[in-house]
């Protein structure tokens, strides 16, 4: 077995037991895929957990060659699980683990961004996602983590993204012990 899978399979058993949320398998490899087609040098992720999606986009990096993950994750106990699951599953070269507020920190960041997961707070992708804006690249993908479940908290940036950029809504039947139904929004930053 892949040794990532391995980790990645721990990790979601993990988060299940634990009640924390996850993406859940057929999300991941929907991610992972768009992450794939993008060929990202620069993804940033908001909200990290204990890692979950980051191992799924940093063995893409990985498997693509190039690009690299800043993910930033509020509790720092939280953060350095997750450092303990990528270094286990051999992706920590391939990520920087940043912890904080991400609508502070993301400010930080300079340099062009490709790609943008966004599942932190509800009420944050809006300030996470203006504050990044000025960064992106043409043709970068947005993906906004549960659409569905938590639509009505995040609906500024809801009403953003669709009228000013290419967005599209994807449902999923998810198996998890939260959530049965939920969706992703991805969205295409055209200047």
């Amino acid at each position: 077995m892949d040794p990532v899978l391995a980790v990645i399979q721990e990790v979601e058993q993990e988060c299940r037991d634990r009640r924390i949320p996850m993406l859940g398998r057929e999300k991941a490899r929907f991610l992972a895929e768009l992450v794939r087609k993008s060929r990202p040098r620069l993804v940033v992720e908001c909200g990290t957990a204990i890692g979950y999606s980051a191992l799924w986009i940093a063995r893409t990096l990985r498997d693509l060659g190039r690009g690299r993950l800043i993910t930033i994750e509020i509790d720092p106990k939280r953060s350095e699980e997750a450092r303990g699951h990528l270094e286990r599953a051999g992706l920590l070269s391939y990520v920087e683990l940043w912890s904080g507020d991400a609508c502070e920190l993301v400010s930080r960041i300079q340099e062009p961004v490709d790609f943008v997961h966004l599942d932190n707070g509800y009420g944050n992708y809006y300030p996470c996602f203006r504050a990044l804006e000025p960064r992106l690249v043409e043709e970068a993908v947005i993906v906004a983590d549960n659409v569905g479940i938590g639509a009505e908290a995040m609906q500024d940036y809801l009403d953003y993204v669709r009228k000013h950029y290419p967005s599209e809504t994807y449902w999923f039947t998810v198996n998890l012990p939260w959530v049965r139904r939920d969706a992703m929004e991805v969205t295409v930053y055209r200047k």
